[in-house]
């Protein structure tokens, strides 16, 4: 009797080392498919990464362009008052020259009528652009002011969530890749034939005109 007890128990440990052996192969198999699944989401993660790197890039290129953009408006604006200040000096000189002509002209007229003559003709009628209404019709012209459009709210969006995402990372001392922009597109000038942004309408240097390639 105790050699069968022990026949069965050996027979019971049998048993179950089987199905146990079967349930850790099942396990391994798992875990197989699992570390397979686990290493394709790597590899797509650092893909992900990647191509989020090149969008952000992106994005701060457009940023760069943009204060670039804003930097040559604030130099034609400023060179647009300028010109606006010469202009407005030309046109009082102008406004003294035509006080110092008119009496003038009166005296000759008199004095030619004097002899029979007849009156000398009006500046306007020599000449329109000798005329003082000539050149308020043009200062009129030159007071108005081009209407700055609207940036795309899309554009918008992106410069502003690019600058937020600069800030952050320059708070985030743990990061250690370096960000690196894409240059804005540049042109040199045809005068100084130094750099400048390819869309600038003339150059903040030598204030020569361009011409956007």
């Amino acid at each position: 009797m105790a050699d069968e007890q022990e026949i069965m128990c050996k027979l019971e440990n049998i048993k179950e080392i089987r199905n146990k052996t079967i349930q850790m192969e099942k396990i391994k198999s798992r875990l197989r498919s699992e570390f397979e699944a686990l290493e394709s989401e790597e590899k797509h993660l650092r893909e992900y990464k990647q191509e989020m790197d090149l969008l952000l890039q992106e994005k701060m290129a457009h940023v760069e362009e943009l204060r670039l953009i804003h930097a040559d408006i604030n130099v034609m604006e400023n060179t647009i008052k300028q010109s606006e200040s010469d202009l407005n000096k030309l046109l009082e000189a102008t406004r003294r020259l035509h006080d110092e002509y008119k009496p003038l002209k009166e005296h000759v007229d008199a004095l030619r009528m004097t002899l029979g003559l007849q009156r000398l003709p009006d500046l306007s009628q020599e000449e329109e652009k000798l005329s003082l209404d000539y050149f308020e019709k043009q200062k009129a012209e030159w007071q108005t002011e081009p209407q700055e459009p609207p940036i795309p709210e899309s554009l918008a969006a992106a410069a502003a969530a690019a600058q937020q995402l600069q800030a952050a990372r320059k708070q985030d001392v743990r990061q250690t890749a370096t960000f690196r922009q894409q240059p804005p597109p540049m042109k040199a000038c045809l005068s100084c034939h130094q750099q400048i942004h390819r869309n600038a309408p003339i150059c903040p240097l030598c204030k020569a005109k361009s011409r956007s390639r």
